[in-house]
């Protein structure tokens, strides 16, 4: 088959800086046995064309990129037609991917990722925090030959808006995270690990309140915060302002070779984000045996209570208490690792892949 795969983004040409990677074990897999075209509204600023794991990469960059990629789906089109038009995202990518398919007379596919869903008024975030996004999903989803979403949370939302969805995790690629055997935790100190970019969804201010109950109950920890500060330092000043200077290392972005190695370190992953499909993250812990704390959104509540711990959203108190708890029974701790494990084995890249190669298959079959 020929497919045409709609992303914002994620797919840089050096492979390792600004990508999703579950992005890239999802395209490298299909490129083995399908051609596959991957149309990037802004990897970067300047139109470009690239090879990606298999994959021909066309960015589309500045300027009504809407219409420009509907207009270069349809040129590629015309070298070879495609099979089947997929966004992964919904917003802007399943518009041009359902317009695009429509035009052509293909099927298409619209994969929920993120938050195109919610309206967060308060961070200003969410695709339907204004009429013209609810608008837009309404008619573009709804002409969508498919819809997938990759936790149950998101396949609900999707069924209150009248909707009918597949669950289908972005897996992670066992050769990069390859699953080490939860282990026992071996000192007194606590090593806990939060992987998320600085940003209003992740709530980290949630996440150092926390901390902050954690330090005045006396329990010793260490908390590694990796990613990108969006906030231009507001996080740091808050450790200062709670006290947590000694707890609280901000280590920036890391690669995944980076992160692999620090996470596998960790006692608990703890997440306090708003709104989440995954977090992906989650699935990286899960596979070096390290269980997920955190906020009820995306596969944290999904999870819950058997492979993961989840609070309410906001909940900084109950998101400390948690983690005490946890911490303070290690059967619990390796019994949520363990079954976190085997859920992120059995729904690896491999299974991703599979499922929507059975989804196109399907698509074209109709």
């Amino acid at each position: 088959m020929k497919l045409a795969l709609v992303v914002p983004g994620g797919v840089d040409r050096t492979g390792e800086f600004r990508v999703i990677p579950v992005l890239l074990a999802l395209i490298e897999r299909l490129a083995r046995t399908h051609d596959i075209h991957v149309f990037a509204l802004r990897q970067e600023a300047t139109a470009d064309q690239w090879n990606l794991v298999g994959a021909t990469i066309h960015n589309i960059g500045d300027g009504w990129p809407r219409l420009r990629a509907i207009a270069a789906i349809r040129a590629e089109h015309r070298r070879a037609p495609f099979d089947v038009v997929q966004a992964i995202f919904s917003g802007s990518c399943s518009l041009i991917a359902v317009a695009a398919a429509t035009s052509l007379r293909l099927p298409s596919l619209v994969h929920i990722a993120g938050g195109e869903l919610v309206a967060l008024h308060e961070i200003g975030y969410g695709g339907r925090r204004k009429w013209k996004g609810r608008l837009r999903e309404a008619v573009v989803l709804r002409r969508a030959n498919a819809i997938t979403a990759a936790s149950e949370p998101i396949i609900e939302s999707l069924r209150r808006l009248g909707l009918k969805a597949q669950r289908v995790p972005l897996g992670v690629d066992l050769g990069t995270w390859p699953p080490l055997a939860p282990r026992r935790r071996s000192a007194n100190l606590a090593r806990l690990i939060h992987v998320a970019s600085l940003n209003r969804v992740k709530d980290q201010p949630t996440l150092l309140r926390a901390l902050a109950v954690l330090a005045r109950a006396g329990l010793e920890f260490e908390m590694d915060v990796v990613g990108c500060d969006t906030l231009q330092g507001e996080m740091d000043g808050l450790v200062q302002q709670l006290g947590l200077e000694r707890y609280v290392r901000f280590l920036g972005f890391k690669t995944q070779r980076e992160l692999r190695p620090i996470m596998a370190s960790a006692d608990v992953l703890v997440m306090s984000s708003l709104h989440e499909a995954g977090p992906l993250v989650m699935l990286e812990a899960a596979l070096v045996g390290v269980p997920t704390i955190g906020t009820a959104v995306g596969h944290i509540a999904e999870w819950s209570p058997s492979a993961a711990s989840a609070v309410p959203v906001g909940d900084y108190a109950g998101l400390a208490n948690a983690i005490q708890r946890v911490l303070a029974d290690e059967a619990l701790r390796l019994r949520l690792a363990e079954k976190a494990q085997h859920r992120a084995i059995v729904e690896d890249a491999d299974y991703t892949a599979r499922a929507f190669e059975t989804l196109y298959r399907q698509l074209c079959a109709a």
